[in-house]
C-alpha cells in the first residue's frame, strides 16, 4: 500500500483555486533556513497536487475541506510546504471569488495570472488570522521559521512594515496576524483563526497537546464566510502511543470504510512497499524513490540506508517509521502492519461454487458482529460480512441487524460450497440453531462433534487453549507469509487493532482495553476461520471426499 489517498465525494482538481495557489506560491515564496535558503521554490509535481487537491472547491465554491492532512518521510519538506501555504492564506487571493468567463486577470505587485475560461478566480480573506502550532515551550516550530525567513529575507518582506514580521508574531498589511502558538498559549486568542498549521502530529501524543489540538480545532468552526481550514503534517506515528496524527489516520479510514458520515477530511500518506528486503541497496533505494517521490532526486539515498538501515546502533523499526514511513508495531501489538501488508493479494478470487469454511462471532451492541472465509484450496481468508456501529455514534440505541446477518449467511450458503462452519454462540444462540438445522447436515465437520443440533455452534467459553494456538499459528502464518487476505480495510483495521494477551497456554489476542472503541472482531473470525479450515483438511471426510473427486486433499 505503497499511497493512500482520501478525497471526498465530488472532488475535482478542475475545481479548485490550488493552481493558482500553486503559481503564485512559486512567484513569491523561497526556500528557508537550509542547504538552499533564499532560493526560489520550484513545487515538484506531487506537492503542487497537492495544493491542488487541498484547495478544492464545492460546486457553489465554497470549500470542499475542512482538514487536509499530508503524511511523509521524514525529510520531505512539509514543514515548508505548510509555510507557503500559510503565506498565500495570508496574502494571497486564497477564497472564492466566482467562476471565470475567459480573459480575467490577477494582479498583485509583478504577479500577473489569468484565468481560463470556468476557473475558480479567488479573494483575500478579510482579517486572516494564521496559527502555527509547535509542541515545546520556546520554540516557533519549523513552518513558522520559514514563514519568518519569507517575510524577512524574500520577495514577501518588500513593502512590509519594519518590525511587522517578529519573532512571536506577524502582523499583516490591511489587518490580520501570524502567529506560533504552543499548548500554553493556543487558547488565549478567542478563536479568529482562518488556518491553523497542526505541524508535526505524530508528536501531539501528550494530553496538553491533545488539549491545544481540540481547542484550536474547534476554533476552525467559528468563522464562516473565512471558510476556515486546518493541515496536519506529519510523519509516521508511533501506533498505541495515541498521538494526534495516530487518530486522524483512524479516522481517514472510517471514512473510506463509510463507517462515519464525515467526508471533509483530505488525507494523503505514503508509505514503502512492505516486504522490502532491508539488506538489499537496490530494494531499499527504490522503496526510499517510492516513499519521497520526485524529492528522492535531492536526498542522499545511501546516506540514509546505510546510516539508518544498516547502522547497528539505529533500530531497524524506527528506521522504516521514520525514512519509509510505515507504522512500526504498537509495543504490545499482535501483528505488525508491514507483516500483514506483506500477505497482501488483492487480485486473488474465490470462485463462485468453491469450498470454503466461515467463522462468526456474534455481538448485539457493543462489539462488531463479523463473519469471515476461508477458501480451502488456497487458505486465503476474506470477510463475508461485517456490522459495527458508525464511528462516533456510540450511545445512540444501535443494535446489530440480526435479520440481515441471518441473509447473509444464507446468501454465503447458497454461492459456496461451505464444508465447515464455526460460530460463537453469544447473543445469537436461536439464529444459530436454526443454521445449525437447516445446514448442519450438510457440513462435513461439525462445531461440537456428536450434538448434531448445535452443528455449527462453538462456544469460545472454554475454549481459551484451542483458540490460543490458533492465534500462535495465525501470527506465524503471517510472519512467515503463509496465508493471503484481500486486504480489506476492514479486516486490516481489527487485526491491527488486535493486542497480544499471554496466558497460561501462550499468547492469545486481546482489545487494548475493555471500552476500547478499537474492534478485533474480524481478525477472531479471521484466527478462527484458518483453525477451521486445519481441522477440515486433517478430517478423514475431506480425504475421503478429495479422493472421490478426483483431485488430492490440499496440503
Amino acid at each position: 500500500m505503497p499511497r493512500e489517498l482520501l478525497r471526498a465525494p465530488g472532488h475535482d482538481r478542475d475545481r479548485s483555486l490550488g493552481n493558482l495557489a500553486w503559481a503564485w506560491i512559486e512567484h513569491f515564496a523561497v526556500h528557508g533556513p537550509g542547504d538552499v535558503q533564499g532560493d526560489p521554490v520550484e513545487l515538484d509535481g506531487e506537492f503542487g497536487g497537492f495544493i491542488v487537491d487541498a484547495y478544492a472547491l464545492r460546486p457553489e465554491g465554497r470549500r470542499l475541506y475542512d482538514s487536509a492532512v499530508i503524511s511523509r518521510g521524514k525529510g520531505r519538506a512539509k514543514s515548508e510546504l505548510a509555510a507557503f501555504i500559510a503565506l498565500f492564506e495570508a496574502f494571497g487571493p486564497c477564497r472564492f471569488a466566482g467562476f471565470a468567463e475567459g480573459g480575467e486577470t490577477y494582479v498583485w505587485r509583478d504577479f500577473v495570472y489569468a484565468y481560463e475560461p470556468g476557473e475558480p478566480m479567488g479573494r483575500l480573506v478579510t482579517y486572516p488570522f494564521i496559527r502555527c502550532l509547535a509542541t515545546e515551550e520556546g520554540q516557533a516550530g519549523n513552518t513558522y521559521d520559514n514563514i519568518h525567513f519569507n517575510l524577512t529575507e524574500g520577495a514577501l518582506s518588500e513593502g512590509l512594515p519594519s518590525g511587522a514580521a517578529g519573532l512571536t508574531r506577524v502582523f499583516l498589511p490591511g489587518g490580520g496576524e501570524i502567529v506560533p502558538s504552543t499548548a500554553s498559549s493556543a487558547a488565549k486568542d478567542g478563536g479568529k483563526e482562518s488556518h491553523v498549521v497542526f505541524d508535526e502530529t505524530h508528536l501531539y501524543t501528550q494530553p496538553e497537546l491533545h488539549r491545544m489540538y481540540k481547542t484550536v480545532d474547534r476554533n476552525l468552526r467559528k468563522r464562516r464566510s473565512a471558510e476556515p481550514w486546518g493541515l496536519q503534517t506529519t510523519t509516521m506515528y508511533q501506533p498505541g502511543d495515541g498521538s494526534v496524527a495516530e487518530k486522524t489516520h483512524e479516522r481517514a479510514r472510517l471514512i473510506a470504510e463509510g463507517k462515519t458520515r464525515a467526508t471533509r477530511l483530505l488525507f494523503d500518506h505514503r508509505e514503502a512497499p512492505a516486504d522490502v528486503d532491508l539488506t538489499d541497496r537496490a530494494q531499499l533505494t527504490a522503496a526510499l524513490r517510492e516513499v519521497y517521490g520526485p524529492f528522492a532526486d535531492v536526498l542522499d539515498l545511501n546516506g540514509i540506508i546505510e546510516n539508518e538501515f544498516w547502522n547497528t546502533e539505529k533500530d531497524p523499526e524506527e528506521s522504516c517509521r521514520y525514512f519509509f514511513n510505515q507504522p512500526t508495531a504498537a509495543r504490545d501489538a499482535w501483528v505488525a502492519h508491514p507483516a500483514w501488508q506483506a500477505c497482501a493479494a488483492p487480485d486473488l478470487a474465490v470462485p463462485d461454487g468453491s469450498a470454503i469454511v466461515m467463522f462468526f462471532d456474534g455481538s448485539l451492541a457493543d462489539d462488531a458482529t463479523a463473519l469471515v472465509g476461508c477458501h480451502m484450496e488456497t487458505g486465503h481468508v476474506f470477510v463475508l460480512g461485517c456490522w459495527e456501529r458508525e464511528a462516533g455514534a456510540e450511545g445512540d440505541g444501535w443494535r446489530v441487524d440480526k435479520q440481515d446477518v441471518d441473509r447473509v449467511v444464507r446468501a454465503v450458503f447458497g454461492r459456496y460450497d461451505v464444508v465447515a462452519f464455526f460460530a460463537d454462540v453469544y447473543g445469537f444462540e436461536s439464529y444459530i440453531d436454526l443454521w445449525g438445522n437447516e445446514f448442519g447436515s450438510g457440513l462435513l465437520l461439525d462445531a461440537t462433534p456428536g450434538r448434531s443440533r448445535h452443528a455449527v455452534a462453538w462456544d469460545m467459553r472454554g475454549r481459551e487453549r484451542e483458540f490460543t494456538e490458533a492465534c500462535e499459528r495465525m501470527a506465524t502464518d503471517i510472519r512467515e507469509q503463509d496465508v493471503t487476505h484481500p486486504g480489506d480495510p476492514r479486516l486490516t483495521r481489527h487485526v491491527l487493532n488486535a493486542r497480544r494477551r499471554p496466558n497460561r497456554y501462550g499468547v492469545s489476542i486481546t482489545k487494548e482495553g475493555r471500552e476500547s472503541p478499537r474492534k478485533i472482531d474480524l481478525a477472531v473470525c479471521a484466527i478462527g476461520a484458518r483453525m477451521v479450515r486445519r481441522q477440515v483438511l486433517a478430517h478423514p471426510k475431506w480425504a475421503k471426499r478429495s479422493r472421490k473427486r478426483g483431485r488430492a486433499a490440499f496440503v
